[in-house]
């Protein structure tokens, strides 16, 4: 009897024809059924964003061989996911996959990315999910340097699952393979964005901003991802969607509320 192929959701936040996916596509393609559903233009920053405002479209695509389907989505990565599982797949994805984003979503980017927003709502559904980053902007970036590692990773998710309520954020050091000195399982470092809105006149005499800031890491541990990026490896940090601060649930009792 021939065993059936992991159906793989594939999912962005630099949309459905940026290079990133295409090279995600290309390494899933390799592990299983791929179908794609992702933002018809860039949405970068828009983190756990919804559409409830206006209206939604989606289209089929053939921007990529070889997946069994593709469709462009006018909204979120969010919705992307919530399209998927309710109105394109016939069951449940095995694994969903969201990137390669052009650019870091370790640290404190998490809270803001797309990207992990998309792997977070499939977490959300109970799909095994994994948000992929690459430490390089350009939208022209090389990607071949990190399939080996996205192989890797996903194949193992793929054997072993998740733990419930687990999804993975996985960043990738912009470096030659032979540099990348291997994969470490981190936490998410203490670090920040100090923030500046630059302040322009339009010529309409109208002021306009650009938000613009510095990204400072506060954190000296060997074991969070920035310090795994800064040293070569591949950063691996399990993140969840219950944002309940547990530690201080006792703490908070102590204020005695209903006295």
């Amino acid at each position: 009897m021939t065993k059936k192929k992991p159906l793989i959701l594939v999912t962005n936040d630099d949309g459905v024809s940026a290079p990133g996916i295409k090279a995600l596509i290309e390494v899933m393609k390799d592990l299983g059924d791929v179908v794609v559903v992702a933002p018809d233009s860039p949405q970068s920053g828009t983190g756990h964003a919804i559409t409830i405002n206006s209206t939604l479209f989606l289209n089929k695509t053939n921007l990529h061989e070889g997946v069994k389907e593709e469709f462009s989505c006018s909204g979120t990565p969010v919705d992307c996911v919530k399209f998927a599982v309710n109105e394109v797949l016939k069951r449940k994805p095995d694994l969903c996959v969201s990137g390669i984003n052009h650019g870091s979503n370790s640290s404190i980017n998490v809270i803001y990315s797309g990207t992990m927003s998309a792997a977070v709502e499939a977490g959300i559904e109970g799909i095994p999910a994994i948000g992929f980053s690459l430490l390089d902007y350009d939208w022209n970036a090389n990607f071949e340097s990190t399939k080996k590692f996205v192989k890797k990773i996903a194949q193992k998710v793929l054997e072993n699952g998740l733990p419930e309520g687990v999804i993975l954020n996985v960043n990738l050091p912009n470096l030659p393979e032979k540099e990348i000195k291997g994969i470490k399982v981190c936490r998410q470092a203490k670090a920040m964005w100090e923030e500046k809105f630059d302040k322009r006149k339009s010529p309409m005499g109208r002021d306009y901003y650009w938000l613009s800031g510095k990204f400072v890491n506060l954190d000296n541990g060997d074991d969070t991802d920035e310090w795994a990026l800064k040293n070569g490896f591949v950063s691996v940090v399990p993140v969840q969607f219950d944002l309940t601060a547990h530690h201080a649930i006792q703490s908070l009792n102590s204020w005695k509320l209903n006295s």
